[in-house]
């Protein structure tokens, strides 16, 4: 046991529970401080991927996954407006075969929830709203609202995008508005409705695009509606919103989407934020983990992925380094800073690809698709086979 180190988390979302099941598996006990009242996760829907798949089965979440998830058949590429086939990826035979692990389609609170259980016996103290840090020699002093300090050996910033522990770092660089919008939507069925596949179906069109997928061991359906748009005028970041609202700016698009989206009764709407890939995530006796150290676009279904990553390379480093923090950090971002830097801008890139508006900008587009298809379905497509092979699991500390 490892538990004479002190580690505070900041932040108890799936970062912040995914570094607490990471580091009690190699022996430590950290202390997680979270602002909400109590553990829980937002309704929505979200992609375990392969190389995330990984990670989950190494710290012990291998039949809790196959509990909670959905294995799409396929992730397929469609037009919006007349659902023709612009590519198809096998998953459910070939993932295993090719990455070493499964696709899952998880509800976010299923993911969260499970992590959870495999924090073991770590402190965790609810309410605790955290205004920054300092350090002082060795030591970090974690400072809430409520007056209260707390210091520690290690301070682990899991605070998500919004990360306070990032701008007591940093400064004050908050994160840019990327034009544009998402609504989120979760739909239950008693049956699989015959309009929507068992697949992880992306429908392209003009200036936006939608991703729709089966979880809760496919009783519901997950939409995922992105928009471009000029600005984000609300002051959260997510915001109630409204089946019309939504049917109005997908008008047009194929009877199938325009069918699920009717069945939608609480529909929510993001503003999508990130920020440039950073040069560290690291000062001192303090570090950043998931969206709080690198941000990114949802093209790619990362976001969480990387948060899984890190914390198990994160941990592996600490527990192999533990007298020499320094070093353990420094190992930890020369792993997870190139490949988070890599995923952050290609999931850019494929915003970028997927909203092409003009004819000959799609025509070009889907003859590109058609052809890599025809080659290998796993290096065309949304382009993630380098992502899914990737194995965290893999990394050594030197």
């Amino acid at each position: 046991m490892q538990s004479d180190m002190t580690i505070a988390i900041i932040g108890g979302g799936i970062a912040g529970a995914a570094i607490a099941a990471a580091l009690q598996r190699k022996g430590f006990k950290p202390h997680i401080f979270e602002r909400a009242a109590e553990f829980g996760e937002i309704g929505a829907g979200i992609q375990m991927t392969p190389n995330a798949v990984k990670v989950l089965k190494e710290i012990g979440l291998e039949q809790e996954l196959e509990d909670i998830g959905f294995l799409p058949e396929a992730l397929v590429g469609r037009n919006w407006e007349n659902a023709r086939e612009l590519f198809r990826i096998p998953l459910k035979e070939d993932c295993p075969k090719l990455y070493g692990a499964e696709f899952y389609h998880v509800h976010r609170a299923d993911l969260h929830r499970i992590l959870v259980s495999k924090i073991g016996d770590t402190e965790v103290s609810f309410s605790k709203v955290c205004t920054g840090a300092r350090q002082e020699g060795d030591k970090v002093i974690a400072e809430f609202d409520d007056g209260t300090e707390f210091e520690c050996d290690l301070l682990i910033g899991a605070d998500g995008v919004r990360s306070v522990i990032r701008e007591s770092l940093f400064g004050d660089d908050k994160p840019q508005f990327t034009g544009h919008m998402c609504y989120r939507a979760l739909v239950p069925f008693e049956e699989m409705p015959d309009y929507v596949t068992p697949e992880s179906s992306f429908w392209l069109g003009p200036k936006g695009h939608v991703v729709t997928y089966y979880v809760s061991r496919g009783k519901e359906v997950n939409i995922v509606a992105v928009k471009e748009t000029e600005e984000w005028v609300e002051e959260s970041w997510n915001s109630k919103s409204t089946r019309e609202e939504m049917l109005a700016d997908f008008e047009g698009w194929h009877d199938n989407l325009i069918r699920l989206f009717q069945d939608a009764t609480n529909v929510y709407r993001w503003g999508l934020f990130d920020r440039d890939p950073s040069e560290t995530w690291t000062k001192g006796r303090i570090t950043l983990i998931g969206d709080a150290a690198h941000p990114m676009l949802p093209f790619l279904s990362q976001g969480a992925a990387m948060a899984i990553e890190d914390a198990y390379v994160l941990a592996e480093a600490i527990a192999a380094l533990p007298d020499n923090l320094d070093s353990a950090l420094k190992q930890y971002e020369e792993e997870r800073i190139p490949r988070t830097r890599r995923v952050q801008i290609e999931a850019r890139e494929r915003g970028k690809t997927y909203h092409v508006s003009s004819r000959e900008e799609l025509e070009e587009r889907d003859r590109a698709y058609q052809e890599q298809q025809k080659r290998n379905p796993h290096e065309g497509g949304i382009k993630a086979n380098w992502v899914y092979e990737y194995n965290a699991t893999d990394f050594d500390v030197v």
